[in-house]
């Protein structure tokens, strides 16, 4: 029944991917969508349909079909879409030149030979030892199928479905709302306001799939949540304020810049150990400050969740906010000074030439360190957390990269810590991909 489920699912998705309208595309979309399912699900074996095997490695198996009839579905749709001047096919002109239309293809070699060797193959490889049950140092190897994966979740297969669907769903109904609403009414007003909430959504439902019991994920998925986003929030919003008051001439900013860029040049495992030095109970330099000036006891942050976490959060949002600032005043470089000129004589305030013509043109470089900050506060924060904290108290700063490494290396699990690897890395390209289709539309890169 799952594997005629993972088909059926194949065939919808393959034929919604490939974007046609007519009767033949949709078939080869179908068509398409059933050899992606059938080419994953074959190198698997088919291992996660067996009568044995936990309805969750079923479930993952739906899943795991959908995904590569949708890669299937949206590549050939992406290949056939190309015009005759496009890369794939025909000439290109450029002036008074005439290229063959391989030679895009050429110039691009060296780094697709790249990203073959040292990203797509690598990925393959640690998608293939996630299925595996295999110790580090050990020749030891037998196939666990997807059980590396469900061990995550919750055993429960009706709530692994619907809560992401649900969630799913409330996010396109309300965009399909706001879309049919009127605009400058009640209804068009409010599903504006709530629907950048989507993704909060979803997130806070994928919270509740993953295991919560016996060391489970769930705390994992948490800590990662909560770390990751401070991280980005903070720095970004704390380099764009330091850049903006940087950017005047004011009498030495020079050295100001200078002594505010240096902590960029810190690697994360000196942050850990400089905060360590400052926030240890014990002998730090905040504790004796403490204790000789004010006469109480400095809060022990290692036995405490909410400061570990911000010990953690302090400690990398310092080793960024110099990397933030470096671009942002970069991007004041290019702001129109005749525009905010002509806004004040106008009467516009600081903060209103701030909200209306600085921001935006600062939109692409905060786009940008948007996405370098989430890469950061991901797989660069495991040397901070490493030499402040190790993931104490009780796991509460363990996050996705720091709980990899732990159960891979410390512990020898190479097939989980491969399968938690493989879902921090499909966190990372869909967060992307989310953050590349919102900006869509709202991101200029210089005027026509």
């Amino acid at each position: 029944m799952a594997l005629i489920a993972s088909f059926l699912v194949a065939i919808a998705i393959g034929a919604f991917s490939f974007g046609s309208r007519t009767m033949r595309g949709g078939a080869v979309g179908a068509a398409l969508g059933v050899l992606g399912a059938s080419l994953i699900l074959g190198s698997l074996r088919f291992c996660m349909f067996g009568s044995e095997v936990e309805s969750t490695q079923a479930v993952l198996g739906v899943v795991l079909a959908g995904a590569f009839a949708w890669m299937f579905g949206a590549g050939a749709k992406a290949v056939l879409g190309q015009k005759s001047a496009d890369l794939g096919s025909g000439d290109i002109r450029t002036g008074s030149f005439k290229l063959g239309w391989y030679w895009p293809w050429i110039l691009l070699s060296p780094t697709l030979v790249i990203l073959v060797f040292f990203l797509y193959l690598p990925a393959y490889q640690t998608f293939t030892l996630s299925t595996k049950l295999t110790r580090l140092g050990t020749p030891i190897v037998r196939d666990r199928c997807l059980q590396n994966f469900s061990e995550l979740l919750i055993t429960s297969p009706a709530l692994l479905v619907m809560l992401p669907l649900t969630s799913v769903a409330v996010i396109w109904g309300v965009g399909l709302w706001h879309r049919r609403s009127e605009p400058g009414s009640a209804a068009h007003g409010f599903t504006r306001v709530i629907r950048p909430f989507g993704i909060l959504l979803f997130l806070f439902s994928l919270y509740f799939i993953f295991e919560s019991e016996n060391g489970g994920y769930q705390l994992i998925y948490l800590n990662t949540l909560i770390i990751s986003s401070s991280i980005v929030i903070l720095s970004m919003v704390i380099g764009l304020g330091l850049a903006y008051l940087t950017f005047g001439h004011v009498r030495g900013i020079t050295v100001y810049r200078t002594l505010l860029i240096w902590p960029y040049a810190i690697s994360p495992p000196v942050a850990g150990i400089l905060f360590f030095m400052m926030f240890d109970a014990t002998g730090g330099i905040f504790a004796a400050v403490a204790d000789n000036w004010f006469g109480f006891n400095f809060p022990n942050y290692s036995t405490n969740a909410t400061l570990a976490r911000l010990a953690i959060i302090l400690a990398s949002v310092w080793k960024l906010i110099g990397y933030n600032l470096l671009f942002f005043l970069a991007g004041l470089q290019t702001v129109p000074r005749e525009q905010i000129e002509a806004a004040a004589i106008d009467g516009a305030n600081s903060l209103q030439r701030f909200r209306r013509i600085v921001m935006p043109a600062l939109g692409p470089i905060a786009f940008f360190l948007l996405i370098t900050n989430l890469t950061f506060s991901f797989f660069d924060v495991y040397g901070t957390i490493d030499f402040l904290t190790k993931g104490a108290p009780a796991g509460a700063t363990s996050v996705s990269i720091y709980e990899i490494i732990r159960v891979g290396i410390e512990t020898g699990q190479l097939g989980r810590g491969a399968a938690q690897s493989v879902v921090l890395f499909l966190a990372v390209i869909g967060l992307t991909a989310w953050q590349f289709r919102q900006s869509e539309g709202k991101i200029s890169y210089g005027s026509a």
